[in-house]
């Protein structure tokens, strides 16, 4: 059976526009996905790469130009500046290893519901309330949001490290079971066709 380890970042605008297209592409192939919530701010530093407010003002100008295209492409709302971005993303994704430890509910939904918080609702994604709203969105007990808390940490500091181990420089990154890798929702489509026997 095909797998695919997701590694992302709650906070990423690239995840949210990834929508469920990962979950439905899995779907299809019979794949199962295991969601690994990092984060960026660390990871970007240990691969080569910059965090957003040290970018070059270009590179920013370019990131929003792409952000609305891409939003457009994918047909979902996106204010490309929120009021909570960035905030502190580690408790909602505490919340995501939480759930896909308890099971119940509908991973993709989760991670959806999260990124619509941030990026077309205008919601801080550190309040527990935003937390456990996004939870019954997606199905699962908003208490899941209260447990395994440091097991949640020592996790999302595992992501990390099994992140930059296996190559992973940004997000949303996708790794198959045989290791071919995938970087940006804008390469859903080459997932798809590789998971076919046809890339």
């Amino acid at each position: 059976m095909p797998h695919v380890d997701y590694f992302f970042t709650v906070l990423s605008p690239y995840v949210y526009l990834a929508g469920t297209r990962l979950e439905a592409i899995a779907a299809r192939h019979g794949a199962t996905i295991t969601y690994k919530p990092l984060d960026t701010s660390a990871l970007f530093p240990r691969t080569g790469g910059q965090i957003l407010k040290d970018r070059h003002p270009s590179r920013q100008d370019y990131r929003l130009q792409e952000m609305r295209r891409q939003a457009k492409k994918a047909g979902l709302p996106l204010n490309l500046r929120p009021a909570f971005f960035p905030t502190n993303g580690a408790p909602a994704a505490y919340a995501v290893i939480s759930a896909q430890k308890a099971g119940g509910g509908d991973m993709g939904k989760l991670v959806h519901a999260i990124g619509s918080a941030v990026w077309a609702k205008d919601l801080n994604i550190a309040e527990d309330e935003v937390i456990r709203d996004c939870l019954s969105q997606a199905g699962f007990d908003p208490a899941v949001a209260d447990r395994g808390l440091l097991s949640g940490a020592e996790t999302y500091a595992a992501n990390l490290e099994e992140a930059v181990s296996r190559g992973a420089f940004g997000v949303p990154f996708y790794i198959t079971g045989t290791d071919e890798r995938f970087w940006g929702q804008d390469r859903l489509d080459d997932l798809d066709a590789h998971l076919s026997g046809n890339l």
